[in-house]
């Protein structure tokens, strides 16, 4: 019989059904694309933050204290370097995977023919390298500076410059000064050596890049007799935004419980990351780029905040929606609800037949509403960050607990007034 009554009712009211169902619907779509683009927006945002540049640096242990006694951002020691060799190690790491991109550099000082002295960078471009993991890695500058704009020529392609002349590629404003275009021949005289380079391709940094000039890391190293040596390491990867644990951490590890130690180095933190490539890269010093680490914790901060207010918003919607229908469908329902009560019906099982109903309505819903949500948190995905937003398992029990508990609360005014029916009054009209 009970079952009988909600099949009844499904079908006597199915409009107002259906649109308690679309209601619902609605709320657990925006809940659903909210919540999968939120637990998804952390890798997403880094990916982005990525392409303007490193969000990590490693010099050696000389020149981070040189730079921390007299608040430099560059405190170089002569003769103190990281060495080439162990680069590959940082893929060797807990969190190798993290770890995107990287490229050595070193400085160097060269003079032109005419006494002219001039800085030179020397790097990896597109570099292919073996890792000791028996993987193998592409990483460089062209990836890690998406953002210089090649105003002639192209980017240098070690893989062709094996069989080719030796090339640079030089500053916007360097190149202006010296009066040079992609094509042309430089020749640069260091402390160790000489060399005559070919200008591959002229870039626009938008700083004080655009007054030097690029080279291969071996031929920077060749001209000072800096053979397996570099200055720094510039290192991109996916973090998780810095806290109060980390930032204590990054201080003094050893002042951390066992459980704290274990949470921190446990989560891909930048400072967890630093800490484990220090292990692995001799004599080095790693440290978080704190523009970078920063504006990536305030961006994302922001940015789950705004969707978890728009879920909230989009549930008491959903929730308003359900109790203005849930309580005409009662009022309409008045007089077969009184019989009920009259003829023995306790308010319990009157208040457990329409809450049923409603439910089933809100299953009907709340699934609906949960593929529609995905496929709409698929359009944020690739329109946003052009790429597809993963669903998280943890979505699914979080919008069915959500649907449940608006679905409830959008009842509870309808349920009050049923409770306060009277088989007298509703059945003479009243």
């Amino acid at each position: 019989m009970f079952l009988r009554m909600i099949r009844g009712t499904l079908f006597r009211q199915w409009k107002k059904m259906l649109m308690i169902a679309f209601t619902i619907a609605l709320g657990a779509s925006l809940a659903s694309a909210m919540l999968s683009v939120m637990l998804d927006v952390g890798d997403k945002v880094n990916q982005e933050l990525k392409t303007y540049g490193a969000n990590i640096t490693v010099v050696p242990k000389e020149n981070s204290v040189l730079s921390e006694l007299y608040e430099v951002e560059d405190g170089s020691v002569q003769g103190a370097y990281l060495n080439e060799e162990e680069l590959g190690k940082i893929k060797t790491i807990f969190w190798a995977f993290n770890i995107v991109d990287f490229a050595p550099f070193v400085n160097v000082t060269a003079s032109l023919d005419d006494g002219t002295e001039v800085q030179c960078v020397g790097s990896w471009f597109d570099h292919h390298m073996d890792l000791p993991t028996g993987e193998t890695l592409d990483t460089g500058i062209a990836s890690m500076r998406s953002w210089w704009e090649l105003k002639e020529g192209s980017w240098l392609d070690e893989q062709l410059l094996a069989d080719t002349a030796d090339a640079a590629m030089i500053g916007k404003d360097l190149a202006e000064k010296l009066g040079l275009s992609a094509g042309d021949k430089i020749h640069l005289t260091g402390s160790a050596s000489d060399r005559e380079l070919r200008i591959a391709g002229v870039y626009d940094a938008g700083g004080t890049e655009d007054m030097q000039i690029f080279l291969q890391l071996d031929t920077a190293q060749a001209l000072a007799d800096l053979d397996g040596c570099v200055d720094k390491i510039e290192v991109s990867a996916l973090t998780t935004p810095e806290n109060e644990l980390s930032e204590r951490a990054a201080k003094d590890p050893s002042s951390l419980t066992v459980a704290q130690m274990e949470t921190w180095t446990c989560t891909a933190y930048a400072s967890s990351i630093c800490y484990e490539i220090q292990q692995v890269i001799t004599g080095s010093v790693a440290a978080p780029v704190r523009q970078v680490a920063d504006s990536e914790g305030a961006i994302l901060g922001k940015t789950q905040l705004l969707m978890i207010l728009i879920t909230i918003l989009s549930l008491i919607g959903a929730a308003l929606g359900i109790c203005n229908l849930v309580t005409a469908s009662v009022m309409e329902r008045s007089q077969e609800i009184g019989l009920m009560k009259a003829i023995g019906a306790q308010n319990l099982s009157v208040a457990l037949l329409v809450l049923c109903e409603i439910f089933l309505t809100a299953i009907v819903g709340g699934i609906a509403g949960f593929f529609a949500g995905f496929g709409f948190a698929q359009l944020i995905g690739h329109t946003v960050f052009g790429a597809a937003v993963e669903l998280k398992p943890m979505v699914v029990p979080i919008v069915a607990v959500l649907v449940v508990l608006v679905t409830l609360i959008g009842s509870i005014p309808a349920i009050r007034m049923l409770l306060g029916l009277r088989p007298t009054e509703v059945l003479h009209g009243r």
